[in-house]
């Protein structure tokens, strides 16, 4: 131990850190009256030659440089025998300790990355390559500058050196086959031995950037070996494909500076910082290209959303591969959501209806071929169809899901103005025929039901029906079936006008938008197999034929298709964002982790938010953490689908869907998690697991095979189950008193359940406006209920006295940034309605118009 020691005029104070040369220490600089670092060469390595020579290197190359993203030296030395360094002590953080929490914001990786790429001019123009760059070598410090560290296998790359020797002399490759370097970011002529130059660090950069951005490495095996093959042979996943939200433009960076051979990466760093610096400013970017071109939310903070999408928009003409190339007209350029839009004037013009600025929806029309568009007037109302004639097929009185309404009100309207005529309610989606008739899907019997004519069942739906479309001729309707009420899974069909159905595709994960070609032979969708929201363009034939017309580097939309062959698309970003608020309404924290946060509870204190992350990092089964709400990094629990917290905050309930399902019990502190399989149940709702109030049992919501769902109280320490309501009849929030539990009956407004046994009571609605609604939290006295309707946004918070009906207004739930936001739930609130924590649907868009599409 050297603490205590003097080293020249430098008194050795503290241990700080290792490296694969030496050791680092806090050291007083006596002369100047400062705190430096002082790196030291282990005692083993002194007497190594080439250990020397890389030592006394990274003293001359850092020595060198003088740049603020660059680690300065001061000093160098020799102690007993011992060389060392003297550097800046720099306090803060390494990349490395950063990305275990998660990868950085896009804005954090663009400027992170800018500031690393200005080090690396600084270096590279005094002909110095690092040769080592990864993310342990990489620091952030306080004030969020990033240093360079650690030129130890730095090359001068120079000619000829100052010495007289030659450059490949002054290699610190000293054995036939030694590469130095770490394998993961090692460019793939480091690994083959071959000589380098800055083109190398160029690599390795891209590497980092990828990792910064996805918090995944860019090549990964399971030995050092297989990580070498990856890096020499194998390609890094999509980022998009990695993680939603994140601006195209990365990954054109990153596949520029990975490029296998140097000639066809950036050549310079320089250039490297240019195309950043294009991205945290502009959106755009500009990429210096050589040889050929290969294929292309943590969460995004949405201050650059629409720089992402219009970077994506930008690059749509580089990366796709039609047949031939697209052309794109972009038709709006205010912040919010496109939520449908049609070709009008058999072609000639486009109508669509949105958002913009968080302002309420408004339909718009352009003016004959120019894209300056004008509002049309007419009340709020969502766009369904236009047909052949100009006349609107509009939904009135909609509640916004995702970007359909339902229960609303189908009306007709003239483009060129009047009162809409209501024609039917319970309608989602309709389209005109060729003759000017209507078909509809229709919400009827607890199905989705697509009638034409309206009243004649054609299709029905356990889920939900929609994008629904007639064929040219009119003789076909082509429609997406979604399965599953909450997801848009589903398939591609099309049946006649007797109701003979035939599914066209199946096993799409995300499916959204769906038209005729002009000449009818196919039906164009937009859809992803993948997990997340990532569509691409597919065109299937009646007869099944698959085949992909386009994909881009961002999620977007299939609207329209005009006659002439173009279509109206949406670029679209989106996510599922969490706040929360306190006593102060205009307090709002924003809690989300990635893009997919869905909050769950607030601990008794009011200091944590329980939510469960479902964004592609989190994985197939969704993650379950908790944040504290002063923005504190999240903690990850587990995976699940998760209830709630338990009554003494140390365990979280959730439920993973396997057949027979399980309950994970996720210690919130030290401790292992404890799971329970229920075997004797077929079906568990997720979302529906809630402690009672003394901690020692939980309620579930589920159903044995062949039976109704039903609720069951499971016994947190053995995982016993037992049956409390009657099959059909599900509650599930207990109160706090542990007498009774609150859930939604079989007509879907709220009733309350006692524990002890009986039959439901209905909640009183004293404002039946209100409809169905959702319980967030029973009051502390167990006499009222917290509530919300489900949809739009801002959304109201009301409490519901139990005795009375009696409806008072508690809160009202708006995000900070209201652009795009679609919807407002679910929403979870303490016992005293005073402190909220939220999640809320927000989607911002970009409507073009593309040509050149086959």
């Amino acid at each position: 131990m050297i603490i205590g020691q003097i080293l020249g005029h430098y008194r050795i104070v503290a241990k700080i850190g290792a490296g694969g040369m030496g050791e680092v220490y806090r050291a007083s600089d006596d002369r100047l009256g400062r705190e430096v670092a002082v790196k030291v060469l282990t005692a083993a390595l002194a007497t190594d030659q080439d250990r020397l020579r890389r030592f006394e290197q990274e003293a001359r190359a850092a020595a060198a440089l003088n740049h603020p993203n660059i680690v300065a030296i001061y000093d160098i030395g020799v102690h007993e025998g011992v060389p060392y360094i003297v550097s800046e002590l720099l306090e803060g953080q390494t990349l490395r300790q950063r990305l275990v929490l998660g990868p950085l914001s896009s804005r954090l990786a663009a400027d992170y990355g800018g500031q690393v790429a200005q080090g690396l001019v600084a270096a590279h123009e005094k002909h110095i390559v690092h040769r080592d760059l990864k993310p342990e070598n990489l620091f952030i410090t306080r004030d969020s500058r990033v240093k360079i560290l650690d030129f130890g296998i730095a090359k001068l790359t120079s000619s000829e050196a100052a010495d007289g020797r030659s450059i490949e002399s002054r290699t610190t490759q000293t054995r036939a086959g030694t590469v130095l370097g770490t394998v993961a970011y090692m460019s793939p002529e480091q690994i083959r031995s071959k000589p380098v130059d800055h083109r190398s660090d160029i690599f390795s950069f891209g590497a980092i950037l990828y990792e910064m951005v996805t918090g995944r490495r860019a090549f990964k095996g399971e030995t050092e070996a297989d990580t070498m093959m990856a890096v020499l042979s194998g390609e890094p996943p999509d980022i998009s494909m990695q993680r939603e939200g994140i601006p195209p433009a990365f990954d054109q960076i990153v596949r520029h500076c990975v490029e296998k051979d140097p000639d066809n990466r950036f050549q310079s760093a320089r250039d490297l910082a240019f195309a950043l610096s294009t991205v945290t400013t502009s959106g755009t970017l500009f990429l210096p290209r050589r040889g050929k071109k290969r294929r292309v939310f943590k969460w995004l903070p949405w201050a650059v959303a629409a720089l992402a999408l219009t970077a994506a928009a930008i690059f749509l003409g580089m990366r796709l591969r039609p047949a031939s190339q697209p052309i794109y007209q972009r038709i709006t350029f205010e912040r919010g959501t496109v939520y449908a839009a049609r070709f009008s004037h058999m072609g000639q013009g486009i109508l669509y209806a949105a958002s913009w600025n968080g302002r309420p929806l408004q339909l718009y029309s352009s003016v004959g071929q120019s894209p300056l568009t004008r509002p049309l007037g007419l009340p709020s109302a969502g766009l369904l169809a236009v047909s052949s004639s100009d006349e609107l097929a509009l939904v009135l009185h909609g509640t916004p899901d995702r970007r359909e309404f339902t229960h609303g009100i189908l009306a007709r309207a003239p483009l060129a103005g009047g009162t809409p005529r209501e024609v039917l309610d319970a309608v989602r989606a309709a389209d005109w025929s060729p003759h000017g008739d209507l078909a509809v899907v229709h919400f009827s019997e607890n199905q989705s039901r697509l009638e034409f004519p309206i009243g004649k069942v054609l299709a029905r739906s356990a889920g939900w029906i929609d994008n629904i479309r007639f064929s040219p001729d009119g003789d076909k309707i082509a429609y997406m079936d979604h399965p599953i009420n909450w997801a848009d899974a589903g398939s591609v069909c099309v049946t006649d006008l007797e109701g003979n159905k035939t599914v066209l595709s199946s096993g799409w994960q995300s499916e959204d938008g769906l038209d005729w070609s002009p000449g009818g032979s196919e039906i164009w969708f937009t859809a992803t197999r993948g997990s997340g929201s990532r569509r691409a363009l597919w065109a299937v034939s009646p007869s099944g034929r698959l085949r992909e017309v386009l994909s881009v580097p961002a999620s977007f939309t299939l609207q329209d298709i005009a006659p002439d062959g173009r279509v109206v698309i949406t670029l679209d970003a989106e996510r599922m964002a969490m706040e929360w608020t306190g006593q102060d309404p205009a307090d709002k924290r924003d809690l989300s982790w990635y893009d997919w946060s869905i909050a769950k509870d607030i601990s008794l204190d009011g200091q944590w938010v329980l939510f469960e992350e479902s964004g592609e990092p989190a994985g197939p089964n969704s993650d379950v953490a908790i944040r504290k709400i002063d923005g504190s990094p999240p903690i990850r629990l587990g995976e699940g689908t998760v209830g709630d917290l338990s009554p003494d905050g140390k365990w979280a309930v959730a439920v993973l869907p396997t057949r027979p399902p399980r309950v994970n019990l996720l210690p919130v502190g030290p401790g292992q998690a404890r799971q329970f399989t229920l075997s004797s149940l077929e079906y568990a709702d997720a979302g529906e697991a809630h402690f009672l109030p003394e901690g020692k049992q939980i309620i579930i919501c589920g159903n044995e095979p062949g039976h109704q769902a039903r609720t069951f109280l499971m016994d947190a320490g053995t995982g016993h189950l037992r049956a409390i309501t009657a099959e059909g009849v599900r509650a599930a929030l207990p109160s706090p008193d542990g007498k009774y539990l609150a859930g939604a009956g079989p007509d879907g407004h709220l009733q309350v359940f006692p524990i002890g046994g009986g039959p439901p009571t209905p909640v009183p609605n004293n404002n039946p406006g209100l409809g169905p609604y959702n319980a967030s939290q029973w009051s502390a006295d167990s006499k009222a209920l917290f509530v919300y309707r489900t949809g739009g946004a801002p959304l109201e918070v009301y409490r519901v006295e139990l005795a009375t009906g009696k409806t008072t207004p508690q809160r009202t739930l708006l995000p900070r940034d209201p652009a795009g936001v679609i919807m407002v739930a679910p929403v979870v609130t303490n016992l005293q309605g005073t402190e909220f924590a939220y999640s809320y649907y927000q989607i911002l868009s970009v409507l073009y118009i593309v040509s050149g599409l086959r």
